[in-house]
């Protein structure tokens, strides 16, 4: 049933002015105001140690198989990045007292991580120039939100194998496990077949789940499967994998389990917080080496000679003090890899795009 604007028009509350709209918003961003948020439960801690984010031993040896023909798939549809992410994951060290300490600080209503003087958040273009996804180009705006048949995930992983007894093994429950898959291709490799195409998917599956959707120990959900899945079919997936971290992020903000891509979240860290463009290039820094940014770094125009901000931070306690006490000069609003690079989402002014993640629907305005 149709109702014409006059029929709610009363349930609106009236314009008080500008220094309402302003008193209204500084008590919207108290965090402190917030029921169960971790900024006001430091002795919560959430992240440290949790197996969803431990290492695959079976990953590398797997990735080391591929033939060719399936790495070539794997680049046309925009994987390279997470291809090199995932072949060097078990060297990555997530400095976890730096990531506790800036999840205290998001705001799960602004979807945003609020400082002393400013907010900040993770933008679409950010983080598909980050992860080296494919891009969404202006005019595509609402191709982003879009609605997906109900998700058969057998229909999907019978184009990998038909034996009921691996189909079995992959899946439990309402998720699909990695481990399985990753045997299936060792064994495809080792056999010499030439199903290059199913193999490609496999391992797309394989290290989406480990760089992007990471959410349970070695498994990921048929939602995340069915994301995973459309890449090969040209769909962009920018918009899922960061309204899946948003919606990661409100979880361990609220006292939760985090889960989402921490490899994206620390490559926003580290080009916006923590490394800055060394003046003498002989310097190396020590602190990227276990850094994602030292595998992916030449393409956000940030190398091993680097310079650390961070590198006397030691300890939940100091990340804590630093960050809580963050200023805008301390802060790159535009790193050298966003230089000339045009925001143009939402798609008018007041418009909240709205991100669709898994089993999630969050507000995305990169506008605020």
């Amino acid at each position: 049933m149709k109702r014409n604007y006059s029929d709610f028009a009363e349930d609106i509350l009236a314009y008080s002015g500008p220094k309402a709209a302003r008193e209204t918003y500084a008590d919207l961003k108290q965090l402190s105001a917030i029921p169960g948020h971790i900024y006001m439960r430091p002795e919560l801690q959430i992240l440290p140690g949790q197996r969803r984010f431990s290492k695959m031993p079976w990953l590398v040896p797997m990735l080391e198989l591929l033939p060719p023909m399936s790495i070539s798939h794997l680049k046309e549809w925009g994987l390279s990045t997470i291809f090199v992410l995932a072949k060097n994951y078990n060297k990555l060290v997530h400095v976890w007292e730096s990531v506790t300490a800036v999840v205290e600080l998001w705001h799960p209503q602004t979807n945003s991580f609020i400082f002393p003087e400013f907010e900040a958040t993770i933008l679409l273009e950010e983080l598909e120039i980050m992860l080296g996804l494919p891009r969404y180009q202006r005019g595509e705006e609402f191709a982003i939100s879009y609605t997906v048949d109900q998700i058969n995930s057998w229909s999907i992983l019978t184009y990998i194998t038909t034996k009921k007894n691996d189909l079995y093994s992959m899946t439990r429950g309402m998720h699909v496990h990695l481990l399985p898959i990753a045997q299936w291709i060792t064994s495809q490799c080792k056999r010499k077949t030439t199903n290059y195409t199913a193999i490609a998917k496999a391992a797309a599956i394989c290290i989406c789940g480990v760089i992007l959707f990471p959410e349970a120990d070695g498994a990921i959900s048929f939602g995340n499967l069915s994301i995973i899945d459309s890449i090969s079919e040209g769909m962009k997936i920018g918009q899922a994998v960061l309204g899946f971290l948003y919606a990661g992020l409100t979880s361990a903000a609220l006292g939760g389990p985090f889960y989402g891509s921490v490899v994206a979240l620390e490559l926003w860290m580290g080009m916006h917080i923590q490394f800055r463009t060394a003046e003498n290039p002989n310097t190396e820094c020590k602190t990227m080496l276990n850094h994602p940014l030292a595998y992916v770094g030449g393409r956000l125009h940030m190398s091993p000679r680097a310079w650390c901000k961070m590198a006397q931070v030691k300890g939940i306690q100091a990340w804590r003090q630093y960050l809580r006490s963050l200023t805008v000069a301390d802060f790159d609003m535009r790193p050298r890899f966003m230089h000339g690079r045009t925001i143009h989402l939402p798609q008018r002014t007041g418009l909240a795009l709205r991100l669709l993640g898994n089993g999630a629907l969050v507000s995305y305005n990169p506008d605020r």
